[in-house]
């Protein structure tokens, strides 16, 4: 009898642990579910705050490239065309708007070209090279980004002009440089100087000397070299940097303003033009002649886009 009761007490004691393991494990069960709503709750939450910062965000942005950007072409456009078609043509064909036309791209296409020669040579030799002075020069290459464009303009009047210190040279040999054609090149180049050797020095950077080492090695020559292997790399970069150069070349208005003298039909690009228009209050021409930069603008916009698109598909980052 004594073994019987000892074995019914160790089959209670075992059903009595049994089920307090079993409401444990219940109770670990319900934490855990308990656990898991929460952690589902609050994962919702923060999934639907994220959402709400998102479009909140994008919202802004809309609202903001809407105000700044897209309202103001829609401006220009529509008071360009105010007057009818026929006022729209007058303003835009008129000879003095053709010859700020020309003037506008013979400086783009000079200072791109110049900048574009000086600017990889500037890029390559930082890259490839050390020297004494090498972060002294990309310091005073970035000057045109730190220098109001207007100082720009004074300091080439101050070197070129009458009281300048090169004047009795210019005069002498009959060069002129301020109130001309040359001196806008100039202040234009000085503007846009760092745009393209900015956009590939960081490409060339990144790609090191191994390649260009190996190939002088095997006795390929410097142009053979900059050709065959440093060209194809930073192609897409240099293109993009004078898509750059050449929007704010188009679009330059200070330091052409100061040096120009503002000579009409002389030495007026089309920002100078549109300002003597709009001080005259010739509202409508001034807005129609303002149509030509916003068309040139969305021209350089789309091959923007697409040099980043041919970029990024080529690897190029």
């Amino acid at each position: 009898m004594g073994i019987k009761n000892c074995k019914l007490k160790n089959k209670q004691k075992n059903n009595i642990s049994l089920e307090k393991n079993n409401e444990l494990i219940d109770e670990k069960i319900a934490y855990k579910k308990i656990d898991d709503t929460v952690n589902k709750n609050t994962i919702k939450k923060s999934k639907n705050s994220n959402n709400l910062t998102k479009n909140i965000l994008i919202g802004l942005s809309i609202l903001f490239i809407g105000i700044m950007l897209v309202m103001p072409m829609i401006v220009v456009i529509s008071y360009a065309l105010k007057n009818g078609i026929n006022s729209y043509k007058d303003a835009v064909f008129d000879k003095y708007t053709i010859k700020a036309f020309k003037l506008t791209i013979i400086t783009t296409i000079t200072a791109v070209g110049i900048n574009t020669f000086f600017g990889l040579f500037a890029a390559w030799s930082v890259s490839k090279f050390n020297f004494k002075g090498k972060h002294l020069l990309t310091t005073l290459i970035d000057i045109p980004f730190a220098i109001s464009p207007v100082i720009a303009g004074l300091i080439f009047i101050l070197t070129f002009g009458r009281i300048g210190w090169t004047n009795s040279f210019l005069q002498a040999h009959n060069i002129k440089i301020v109130f001309a054609v040359p001196g806008i090149i100039l202040a234009t180049i000085f503007v846009t100087f760092p745009f393209i050797l900015r956009e590939v020095l960081p490409v060339l950077n990144a790609q090191g000397k191994d390649e260009e080492e190996a190939a002088a090695l095997m006795g390929a020559g410097g142009f053979m070299i900059f050709r065959k292997i440093t060209l194809p790399h930073i192609k897409w970069a240099l293109l993009y940097g004078i898509i750059l150069c050449s929007a704010r070349a188009m679009g330059e208005f200070g330091a052409v303003s100061v040096i120009s003298g503002h000579l009409r039909g002389k030495t007026n690009t089309l920002p100078l033009h549109i300002e003597i228009l709009y001080n005259e209050f010739k509202l409508t021409d001034a807005f129609a002649v303002s149509s030509i930069l916003v068309v040139l603008a969305v021209i350089v916009l789309i091959l923007k886009n697409i040099v980043e698109y041919k970029s990024k598909k080529a690897g190029v980052k």
